[in-house]
């Protein structure tokens, strides 16, 4: 039998048929990315922690101590927190997935196999990094005794969204990664900036209200006000997490359309 492979043409979706087929290499991928980043380094998994922690300690020390931000009646150190929880992991995925086809090149053009993998592989490993700053912060909602509210039930939800925004831009990036290779190093740049227009540091409060609306296009709006919500036992903010969500779902899309129309020169140009 006789199978031949050639190169998509126009906008295509995803065959998720035949990224199922190569799903114990998405695994493998996906542990190798989590064991190279903590290889032959000697507190390990534990940076997971004191990157998040000391972020966190360093902002309430800056903005909830001497620019005194309002942080809506909570301890600054836990306003902070619930934000960065999120934050980290979708700041974390846009750095690991922009260089993940540069980073395999070797593989894209000696061997084929869905290249989508390749930016999804270098996401999920970052799940292990966001389930253990979650640990640090049951921790601080006992410290605080904080008992979450019943909004608890829709994280999965909110989670949904993370991924979906956090997949889409990076496989935007990934792509684009491939043929400029100025994303890479802009890329960290951006980042930092993105920080300030997500309510991080500062509480959606403070947005006027003439712009909340299209403030509230920003995926991770919705879902860190959501997050906190959940947490603190505060009605949930559907006007700040549906047109986030909407936006999210978007940039899914048009990432795996992009990614698909882009894969066909990843092996002339990696």
């Amino acid at each position: 039998m006789k199978t031949i492979i050639e190169p998509s043409k126009g906008w295509q979706f995803i065959d998720f048929n035949e990224l199922y087929r190569y799903k114990d290499l998405l695994y493998f991928l996906t542990v190798r990315g989590i064991k190279a980043r903590y290889a032959q380094s000697v507190l390990g998994v534990g940076w997971a922690i004191i990157q998040p922690l000391f972020t966190t300690l360093v902002f309430t020390i800056v903005f909830g101590g001497l620019a005194k931000v309002d942080s809506d009646g909570m301890p600054y150190i836990l306003f902070s927190y619930l934000a960065l929880w999120p934050w980290n992991y979708f700041s974390g995925t846009l750095n690991e997935s922009s260089n993940s086809l540069i980073a395999n090149a070797g593989m894209i053009t000696k061997v084929y196999f869905p290249r989508l993998i390749l930016p999804l592989a270098a996401i999920f490993s970052k799940l292990l990094d966001f389930m253990i700053s979650f640990v640090i912060l049951l921790v601080l909602l006992i410290y605080f005794k904080v008992i979450p509210g019943f909004g608890v039930v829709f994280l999965p939800f909110l989670l949904v969204q993370l991924l979906l925004c956090s997949l889409g831009i990076g496989m935007v990036l990934s792509a684009m990664a491939v043929q400029y290779r100025d994303v890479k190093y802009a890329l960290s740049f951006v980042v930092q900036l993105l920080l300030y227009t997500a309510p991080v540091v500062y509480s959606t409060t403070a947005v006027p209200e003439k712009w909340q609306f299209a403030y509230s296009l920003n995926p991770m709006v919705g879902v860190i006000e959501g997050i906190r919500a959940m947490f603190l036992d505060r009605p949930m903010p559907w006007e700040w997490i549906w047109p986030g969500a909407i936006v999210a779902v978007a940039i899914f899309i048009f990432g795996l359309f992009y990614f698909r129309r882009m894969e066909k020169v990843f092996a002339d140009v990696a």
